[in-house]
């Protein structure tokens, strides 16, 4: 594989996750807590069942 090559793997996997990254409500918006309410409680992390209380249950 050539320099050019690298660069453009490089650039595709960039392009990638910042793709995948802006697909994501914000947690705590209210996008996120209508996401959450479809995700089966049993596979929230710890960190998600915190800001599901504290973003959309006394909110």
């Amino acid at each position: 594989m050539n320099l050019t090559n690298n660069r453009n793997l490089y650039a595709i996997a960039c392009l990638l996750v910042f793709t995948l990254a802006a697909c994501s409500p914000e947690p705590g918006s209210k996008a996120w807590c209508e996401d959450m309410d479809k995700k089966p409680k049993g596979d929230w992390s710890t960190n998600e069942a915190m800001e599901y209380s504290k973003s959309c249950l006394f909110d």
